[in-house]
């Protein structure tokens, strides 16, 4: 079983979306996959539940709840995605002190990178704690292309002691915002945009594999 967690101490960043996506992706491939929904706003399990998916997400909203439910439903399956919520550092906390793996999704702006310290705080603690884990990774989320902040991100996150630096860059795209309402991931849909956002999502992920 590997346990991966998409953290940040902001919202807004993309957690929810790319946390869906990836459970999704992981079931495709086969593998036994449970999705733990952290975030006050729930919107995984609404996502999931829209789309119909048998993927199991289970709402834990305490660190107490966390401590002791993800290492039991991480016993029953080959991945376990948590979605962490913004701002509450003791229910973060409690997820890093169970991860295996904590991917940090920052927008390439001065206000996300600032956050992503904060998320990048954190997890160096749960580290302290237990030796090591968890691993960590960062990548830039809804990037325009072509842009100077884009680049600058790119640069600062290279810079950051201890966190692995994710070489793809998911760009900001429409279809990957209407996924939700349309109760479907942007693998399920139709044309160009959808098709480029999916070759991003997936290289991601299989970055993102390699690091368990």
């Amino acid at each position: 079983m590997s346990i991966i967690t998409f953290a940040n101490e902001k919202g807004g960043v993309g957690k929810s979306t790319t946390s869906v996506h990836f459970a999704y992706w992981l079931a495709d491939k086969k593998k036994k996959v449970a999705l733990v929904d952290a975030d006050p706003q729930r919107s995984c399990s609404k996502w999931i539940k829209g789309m119909g998916s048998t993927i199991s997400v289970t709402i834990l909203t305490t660190p107490d709840e966390l401590l002791e439910r993800i290492p039991e439903i991480a016993r029953e399956v080959d991945y376990l995605v948590i979605d962490a919520p913004p701002g509450l550092a003791e229910c973060s906390r409690a997820i890093l002190f169970r991860a295996d793996l904590a991917i940090i999704p920052c927008q390439p702006t001065g206000l996300d990178l600032d956050a992503a310290s904060d998320a990048v705080r954190l997890v160096r603690q749960a580290q302290s704690v237990r030796g090591g884990l968890p691993n960590v990774g960062m990548f830039v989320n809804r990037a325009a292309k072509g842009t100077k902040l884009k680049d600058e991100a790119l640069s600062l996150i290279q810079k950051i002691n201890d966190v692995i630096a994710l070489k793809t860059v998911i760009h900001q795209k429409q279809v990957i915002a209407d996924a939700f309402g349309q109760g479907a991931t942007v693998f399920d849909l139709k044309g160009a945009g959808a098709s480029d956002a999916a070759a991003e999502f997936e290289k991601l992920f299989r970055e993102i594999m390699r690091l368990l």
